[in-house]
């Protein structure tokens, strides 16, 4: 238990720090190059997201599994002709992948509403080949259990892309256009990161070794194919949103550089923002998988009812903790950030969609730790379609918001669906209604009281000073309402740390007994 949680510690503080250079970096380019150019990098970014997910999803997964078997058994051999094999897969693929793009060009032309786009997605094409390396050497090293080179190679991703795209934007590439900045340093950034874990690899004994055997070539497409294709049905939702959103807009009157203006906003200004509780959930659900796992071998449903229940009750207090900032503070949030006050009013708007978004997430990871992955799947692409009917048909009617209210649709009918799959699972209610309705009942008095606060001290104080007291305020006020209804209990968390000192006490004691002659 105590490894598990170093484990998990060690990823989450990981994933916090790069999810954070991420956020800022973006909040970087959005000022740098503008609501136009990011919005042409984003939809040629979506494609290439999509060819990334089929090389980079399902291998490293299985050769992370596999590499774990053949360690417990001491086949050192089958494992570097396994992680040989998945290197050989992932390249060919990948460079099938850039084949078909170029085959394909004339009708991406005719697809895309910008012809620059196609030039980035163009630039960002050698980055799948350094993909397929990078993330099957990385899955051998997951099986291993090395999670800090896990995450420094991915911390080492972020903070390379940030760097090159400085030193271009800045220096070499000063007059060119930013988007193909953008490109670039992604590229790089592959790049560098690919060389860096091979170092890795072979520094900690990896090895590979050629093989003829087509069974484990057979093995790993067999073993990874299921699970690229349920990710890549998943992931091609982005590149239908960045093809479907700028056109739907220029058909309801907007000019093209409008509809890419507005289209970048929104995905690259302001819903980011919405995904930062995600960090926090997603840290849940790491730890969640493995316990649920071994309470499914042992047929403990109590136990993995309480965990069910406990890991909604947080994603929903977790989420909606940062509904009223938003709400309340969120026009000054977009001119602070990205001196846009089209994203500030979009945040506020779109605020809302945080609860469901959680939810989605948390009861997905709990659905597929349980085995029922493709069922859960089945769920999200029921609110797809819904997704894709909403930004096809509403822009004429409501602009940019028709975005707001398909991902709103997508997370709420996906939520609703995996929940009701939970309690067929574990036979019996949940009982998180109150804790629901009452949580989104405390949102409207802390979104009053930041609103009024944030307003308030912009007469006398700057956007940061404001934001930062009145977003406190309302957290600290939607915790008290919390803790007056009893909806969160620290108990538990104070019987833990009682116990963590009193264990640290007991060790310095018992070390000071031993000290003395």
């Amino acid at each position: 238990m105590k490894s598990l949680f170093k484990t998990v510690f060690i990823i989450v503080l990981f994933s916090v720090i790069t999810r954070v250079i991420g956020f800022l970096f973006r909040i970087y380019i959005s000022r740098t190059i503008g609501a136009e150019a990011l919005g042409q990098y984003q939809v040629s970014f979506s494609v290439f997201m999509v060819l990334l997910t089929a090389v980079s999803s399902g291998l490293p997964f299985i050769v992370s599994r596999l590499t774990a078997e053949y360690r417990a058994s001491g086949n050192k051999q089958s494992e570097r002709k396994m992680v040989t094999a998945s290197v050989i897969i992932g390249i060919v693929l990948s460079l099938v992948l850039c084949g078909l793009v170029v085959l394909f060009l004339p009708v991406l032309r005719k697809i895309f509403a910008d012809d620059k786009c196609i030039a980035l997605l163009l630039i960002l094409l050698p980055a799948l080949v350094f993909s397929a390396v990078y993330s099957t050497l990385r899955g051998n090293l997951w099986g291993q259990n090395r999670y800090l080179s896990l995450c420094i190679t991915e911390l080492f991703e972020q903070v390379a892309r940030v760097i090159l795209f400085i030193i271009l934007i800045s220096g070499l590439l000063g007059s060119a256009d930013g988007a193909y900045v953008s490109a670039i340093s992604m590229t790089g950034a592959c790049l560098l990161s690919s060389i860096l874990v091979i170092i890795i690899f072979f520094a900690t004994g990896g090895r590979l070794k050629a093989t003829k055997d087509k069974q484990i070539y057979k093995t790993l497409l067999k073993k990874s194919t299921p699970i690229s294709g349920v990710r890549l049905t998943a992931s091609l939702i982005q590149p239908l949103i960045a093809l479907i959103i700028p056109m739907r807009l220029v058909s309801a009157g907007y000019t093209s550089s409008q509809a890419l203006a507005l289209y970048g906003t929104a995905m690259g200004m302001t819903i980011p923002f919405l995904y930062i509780p995600s960090t926090i959930i997603g840290a849940l659900s790491t730890a969640l998988v493995p316990d649920l796992s071994a309470a499914l071998v042992t047929n403990d449903m109590q136990y993995i009812k309480n965990r069910i229940v406990s890991a909604i009750r947080f994603t929903i207090f977790i989420s909606v903790i940062f509904i009223p900032l938003y709400m309340g503070a969120g026009e000054i949030i977009g001119l602070f950030f990205y001196d846009n006050g089209l994203s500030g009013i979009l945040l506020q708007q779109s605020a809302w969609v945080i609860l469901p978004l959680g939810l989605t997430n948390i009861t997905s990871s709990l659905l597929n730790s349980l085995g029922y992955e493709i069922k859960s799947m089945k769920n999200y692409v029921l609110g797809a379609i819904i997704l894709i009917l909403s930004i096809w048909f509403l822009p004429k009617f409501v602009g940019i918001n028709s975005l707001i209210i398909g991902f709103g649709s997508l997370f709420v009918i996906t939520s609703i669906l995996n929940i009701k799959m939970l309690k067929n699972i574990i036979n019996c209610k949940l009982q998180i209604n109150k804790f629901l309705w009452l949580s989104i009942i405390f949102v409207i008095p802390a979104a009053s009281i930041c609103s009024f606060v944030c307003n308030l001290l912009l007469n006398f104080t700057t956007k940061f000073f404001a934001l930062a007291i009145s977003c406190s305020l309302g957290a600290i006020f939607y915790i008290v309402l919390c803790l007056i209804f009893n909806l969160i209990e620290f108990n538990s968390l104070a019987v833990w740390l009682k116990q963590k000192l009193n264990k640290k006490i007991f060790k310095k004691r018992k070390n000071k007994n031993i000290a003395r002659p």
